[in-house]
Parts: C-alpha cells; structure tokens; sequence
C-alpha cells in the first residue's frame, strides 16, 4: 500500500517500523521542532529521528488547514493515512484525502477514554484492562468507527511507562494486520457503541501532587500512572520528594498505640520501604528521589538520608 504516517513521539516508532518493513511509506507528517533544555535548542521528536534514518521524507507543518499542506497530501495520492499520537487535529479535508482515510492507533478500548491520556486514565481509575483500538478518523474526537481492537491486562505493578510500551508494540502489530485484511477486502467498520464513553483528559502536573489523606489505594495508582511522567511528589521538610514505586503492604502495619495517624506520618522505616499513613490504609514508598539527588530504593535512600516524622503539606 501507499501510505503516509503521521506521528510524533516514541509510541508512534514502533508502528512507523512496522510498516516500513511491508508497505511504501511515501511520507511522514510529525509536528514541528520544539525548544526545550537549559539553551532552548530545537529538539526533534523521535519519530521524525527514525523517519530520517529509513530514508522517508520528513514534512512538520503547523497545521493541516492551508491549502498548500492539503495539496501536499492530495499530491501523494495515499492509500491510507496511519496517524499515531500525531498531536494535532486533522480537518475534514484532510480526512477525505486517502483512497480509505486517515486510520488511527489508539491506546484504549474505544468507547472507554477517548481523548489525550488514555493510558495513565486507566491505570488511575483502577481498569483491569485497556487496549489497542484501530478506528477510521472522523472530525469528532476519537468517536470514528471501529476496523479492529484488542485488549491488554493491566497488571497490579504496570505503571503508565509499562503500559505505553506494551501498548505500541500491540499497536504496532494490530495495524499491521488491519491494514492486510483492509487490502482485502474482508474487514469492515463499526460504529463505536453509545453505552461506555470516557474522555481522557491531559495530564495537568498539579495532579502529581499527592494528597496524604487519599486512600492508599488511590495514591499506589498515582504513583504508577505518572511514572514515566510527570512523577507523584510530596515534600519532605519542604523539599519536592517525588516517588517512582510504591506498594500497598501485606499485612498493612498495626496502627501505632490510639488509633489513626494523621495522613502523612511515618509509620516506619526499613530495607523493605518507608510506610506512610494515608487516610485510609497505608502506602510503603519503594523508590523515591529528594530534589537535586538522583532516585534511590528505600534502602539506599535512609542510609544517607534522615526522614521527619511527616511527609506533605496535608
């Protein structure tokens, strides 16, 4: 087939190899070349980086509205468009331009979590599952109709890291074979159910923040839904404390001598992790990094470290 790729960051590579392998990418669209760092220098997104090693070319406009990057896409006269995390909205001129659209990965099993951040959604609603979704675009947000899908098991220790790159490879290998069987005829689309939608908004980083009087089930899943981004944090002595991993313990520690410790509190420390009381329950802190130091197990962590006798501001 005749494809172009949209995408921009590290859960578009997979895919973007994928096809390379057995289709004729004849472009690739990612977003443009952003500052980021101490000096402000133009970064390249990965999926830009790999497309320049495979020999495709690369276009980076800042939208699809003008009539020059649209004439641009008519011109390459596609098959397909494959869009994966690309960034930015696709207008309805740009839809129709492909023999059979624009066709989109998506980390979820639509209807559930359509929108930005699918993947840390589920983990912090506490889903047993998510998945791939394969769906023909259309204007509305994630709402297309679906050619194929398949779920992925969430497991109790996946954090959002683990789970986005599990989710590409899949994503990656679904596409591939949706767009076999579209070649031959023998796939169709479906319209997404009306019972179930989700929207998954972005991630602000405020939501790191953690809240000691949550449940300690609540803040486990905080912790493993922003790891690899933006990192759930506390402080410490007023210092930004932020924690990799973390676990609810089994037995959960007796409660010291006349009842509840108040949310924050340090219930103990050792080897094994740092048990912290939460509103209800209690959170054992595994991996976890003070401002300016590098991340460290508990373990290392108290050995060059004297913990207070409560963490956060609440």
């Amino acid at each position: 087939m005749r494809l172009g790729f949209a995408g921009t960051p590290e859960f578009a590579v997979p895919a973007l190899d994928a096809l390379a392998n057995l289709h004729r990418i004849c472009a690739v669209f990612t977003q443009p070349d952003r500052a980021a760092g101490r000096g402000r220098l133009l970064h390249s997104g990965p999926v830009k980086i790999r497309a320049l090693q495979l020999g495709i070319p690369v276009y980076q406009p800042a939208g699809f509205d003008s009539p020059d990057v649209l004439d641009t896409l008519r011109g390459l006269e596609l098959d397909a468009l494959v869009v994966v995390a690309y960034g930015l909205i696709l207008p309805r001129a740009a839809l129709c331009c492909p023999k059979q659209g624009c066709i989109n990965i998506h980390a979820s099993l639509l209807p559930r979590w359509r929108g930005a951040a699918p993947i840390q959604r589920a983990v912090l609603a506490g889903d047993a599952a998510t998945g791939i979704t394969i769906m023909r675009m259309e204007a509305g947000l994630d709402t297309g109709p679906i050619l194929s899908a398949r779920s992925v098991r969430i497991g109790p220790r996946d954090t959002a890291k683990i789970l986005h790159d599990r989710l590409a490879r899949v994503g990656a290998e679904l596409m591939v074979e949706t767009l076999r069987r579209l070649s031959q005829g023998d796939i169709h689309a479906v319209p997404q159910p009306a019972a179930g939608v989700t929207y998954a908004s972005k991630i602000d980083k405020a939501e790191a923040a953690i809240d000691w009087r949550d449940d300690a089930e609540l803040i486990e899943r905080r912790v493993r839904a922003f790891n690899a981004w933006p990192i759930a944090e506390t402080r410490l002595d007023g210092a930004q404390l932020r924690i990799f991993e973390a676990e609810i313990p089994h037995p959960a520690p007796l409660p010291p001598l006349g009842g509840g410790a108040v949310p924050g509190t340090v219930l103990a420390a050792s080897p094994e992790g740092i048990d912290i009381a939460c509103g209800r329950g209690v959170l054992r802190i595994l991996r976890l990094q003070l401002a300016g130091r590098k991340a460290l197990d508990a373990k290392e962590f108290l050995q060059g470290q004297r913990l207070g006798a409560r963490l956060g501001p609440a």
